[in-house]
């Protein structure tokens, strides 16, 4: 195809003069036509990346709200735990650590730290920043709460397992079988003494029994003394520690059916009554002792019925008021 000439008509000369047309001029349209659809364009995209969303966006939007919705239910499920957490350690100190005993936990260990400022800066910075430090400071209380918790637990089985052994260990028995006991002779406080007629404190129960009746540990615990002497008035003797801070003494013995170090329970015939040392005639002098304290025997004595109870507790006032 030939190429088109362009002719311009000039009204002065009434003649028609050839057009020469550079290529700057020719790009000039294409330049600007150029121009104005990239600013078109521009403002087309500005406009859809504000206003309108890609179904890819969209996607990620719905994405977006889920884990928001998921990270509230979550907070929701660690309130619930907390509130669970704080009902465990009310029991703990209200309950138990007083059961057994124990001081309560301090508050400020029970809120368990859990470091410092720069923890959570690493999740800083995004849209959903806060929710998410917001989650994870939960999560880490409760995971810290837990295992001050845990440890607490530790130390009250610890506890459990002492006292079981403390409630083993307290004298709780009469040392002489009740249909072994002809009556008891002496009782805790002052009294005349019968052999040397004068009033003295009596720090024990004395049990009149035939020679040879089974005498028995009150209480589990180690056999620290076995002994024969004089001097004291005793006699022959059995100390038992059951530690815990109690001792028993039997005294006046007979004979002897344990010997020092050996570990003795509740219930095990260690020994006889006898006639041995400073007495009047054959029974079994019975002490207790609690932190190097002589305490009244009786209320040791947990396999009396309350009848015999107050029966020895009301004697044991009488004879003390003598």
């Amino acid at each position: 195809m030939a190429k088109k000439t362009k002719y311009h008509f000039d009204p002065i000369s009434l003649t028609y003069e050839i057009i020469h047309t550079h290529w700057r001029d020719k790009l000039k349209p294409l330049l600007w036509t150029t121009a104005t659809g990239s600013v078109f364009a521009a403002v087309v995209l500005l406009i859809a990346y504000n206003f309108f969303s890609s179904p890819k966006e969209r996607v990620l939007d719905r994405e977006i709200d889920q884990y928001k919705l998921q990270f509230s239910i979550l907070n929701d499920r660690l309130e619930q735990l907390q509130k669970v957490t704080s009902d465990l350690q009310n029991r703990d100190d209200n309950i138990y650590r007083i059961i057994f005993e124990a001081e309560p936990i301090p508050s400020d260990v029970r809120k368990a730290g859990i470091g410092g400022a720069d923890r959570y800066s690493k999740l800083e910075g995004f849209n959903n920043s806060e929710i998410v430090i917001e989650t994870t400071k939960k999560i880490d209380q409760l995971a810290s709460q837990l295992y001050v918790q845990s440890k607490s637990y530790d130390d009250v089985f610890k506890l459990a397992k002492s006292k079981e052994l403390m409630m083993l260990s307290i004298p709780a028995i009469q040392p002489v079988n009740d249909r072994d006991i002809k009556y008891i002779s002496s009782y805790f406080g002052f009294r005349i003494h019968p052999i040397y007629k004068r009033r003295i404190f009596h720090e024990g129960i004395d049990y009149t029994s035939p020679i040879g009746t089974k005498v028995y540990a009150t209480g589990d615990g180690v056999v620290s003394d076995v002994a024969y002497i004089i001097r004291d008035g005793f006699g022959k003797k059995i100390i038992i520690d059951h530690g815990f801070g109690y001792q028993t003494i039997y005294a006046h013995l007979n004979g002897f059916n344990v010997r020092p170090g050996q570990k003795v329970k509740r219930g095990d015939y260690i020994g006889t009554v006898g006639n041995t040392g400073l007495t009047s005639g054959p029974h079994l002098h019975y002490e207790v002792v609690w932190n190097n304290r002589k305490v009244n025997p009786v209320y040791f004595m947990f396999d009396l019925d309350p009848a015999r109870f107050k029966e020895i507790i009301e004697q044991s006032t009488e004879y003390g008021m003598q």
